[in-house]
């Protein structure tokens, strides 16, 4: 199983931002990541009276789409965890995941000055990295600016690969440690 990284904060701090910027400077350098987004109030990929909104409706276990260009699994799985959504991702090199700050992995938090009141993994100990617009020393982690995603995309490649192999010595989520 890839490594996974979980990008928290507080609602509206930037992380969905920061992941559209992230993504393509990762695959830049040759990585393949899978995302997983933890959707608090649920959410509906398909349109009611859709084939697959009908398949779901009449107890179909999971729903797989398969169109041209892309693949979707939905499951009937209340209480799903980030194990459960890593199986789907076992063929990229990592996983990013938003939110779960409450799961066992290393986390990079999103912080904006003005719009939080304090960040809230700063005593979490699977916190690698802070990006921020906020001044902030004495940290024992990175302070990474929001716009500097090279060096954060640095930080991420080199705390869960190995750079003579872009191999990782982990095999679970909840076992990923940095």
């Amino acid at each position: 199983m890839p490594p996974v990284i979980a990008i928290v904060g507080h609602s509206n701090a930037g992380k969905t931002t920061l992941i559209e910027k992230l993504l393509p400077e990762l695959s830049r350098r040759g990585y393949r990541a899978a995302t997983v987004k933890h959707a608090h109030h649920g959410f509906q990929m398909d349109r009611p009276g859709k084939d697959s909104w009908r398949h779901q409706a009449a107890g179909a276990a999971a729903v797989i789409l398969i169109g041209p260009e892309q693949m979707a699994v939905v499951k009937n799985q209340p209480g799903g965890t980030l194990d459960d959504a890593l199986r789907y991702a076992g063929d990229c090199d990592l996983v990013i995941a938003e939110g779960f700050k409450r799961a066992s992995v290393p986390k990079i938090e999103v912080f904006r000055q003005g719009t939080q009141p304090a960040p809230i993994c700063l005593k979490d100990p699977h916190l690698f990295a802070l990006v921020t617009d906020a001044a902030i020393a004495s940290l024992s982690i990175p302070v990474i600016d929001l716009e500097d995603i090279p060096r954060l995309a640095d930080e991420i490649v080199s705390r869960l690969f190995d750079p003579l192999t872009r191999s990782t010595g982990t095999s679970r989520a909840d076992d990923a440690v940095l």
